[in-house]
């Protein structure tokens, strides 16, 4: 779990970025309804899957019954990140069409359950576009209060983009430093072809250099600047127009 930075440091400015991060998911609810969020990423190693299971633990925490769900059925990493077993899970439930329901698993932080992968199949775009997927997605929708879908990288496989026409908004993970802007300006504008609801991206891996670094925060076509105390490596919240979308 050592990648639950809000478990093991809840003090910590990244901490702190991952419950800013939720407040402002909160606050674009206010046009309608948003349950179901996809998280994925331009491409590889973006940090997708770490800002998924930390944003659902500061979910839980703030007294949301959240289910996260990895629907990465090509590279799962929510199993390890929980520290659950990953013997069964959704991809057992859309090829068995075994109870969704009874593959849920309770995680150590109150009101917060995964749905881990399962065994990766050989077609997992398949399934994620199957109608018994659709189906789950909007049963858990009545059950939880959020739910947060980690999938692929949009660039690399159709999987994110199939999942995207079936949620109420997506959140796009950028590394800092390491994505290029044409290559996040593709994996928006291949969300935008499905009609996705881009609800804004994530800049991770955000260099702390200083004591008095600032970083910026952007949502909404609104900003506010946020001082931190610590070192470290941030999560910062960017907008669509922050990122020249």
């Amino acid at each position: 779990m050592s990648s639950l930075i809000t478990a093991r440091k809840p003090k910590s400015p990244i901490s702190e970025a991952y419950r800013t991060l939720r407040t402002n998911v909160q606050f674009t609810a206010v046009d309608g309804e948003v349950k179901k969020i996809l998280v994925t990423s331009a491409g590889p190693g973006e940090g997708k899957s770490a800002t998924a299971a930390n944003l659902a633990v500061s979910m839980a925490e703030a007294g949301q019954r959240v289910l996260i769900i990895d629907g990465d059925l090509r590279n799962p990493t929510q199993h390890k990140l929980f520290g659950l077993s990953n013997l069964e899970g959704l991809s057992t439930a859309l090829v068995q069409e075994k109870a969704i329901r009874e593959l849920i698993r309770e995680t150590k932080f109150t009101g917060l359950t995964v749905l881990s992968s399962g065994p990766i199949p050989p077609n997992p775009a398949e399934l994620l576009n199957s109608k018994r997927m659709k189906r789950f997605l909007e049963e858990a929708a009545e059950e939880f209060d959020t739910i947060l879908i980690d999938t692929p990288p949009v660039i690399a496989v159709a999987d994110a983009s199939i999942l995207a026409q079936s949620v109420d908004g997506v959140i796009l993970v950028l590394a800092s430093g390491e994505v290029n802007r044409e290559y996040a300006l593709r994996a928006k504008e291949q969300l935008e072809k499905v009609g996705a609801k881009l609800l804004g991206a994530v800049l991770n891996k955000v260099e702390m250099k200083t004591r008095e670094h600032y970083y910026y925060y952007y949502y909404g076509h609104e900003h506010k600047k946020r001082r931190d105390h610590a070192e470290g490596r941030l999560p910062g919240t960017v907008d669509k127009s922050g990122l020249g979308f």
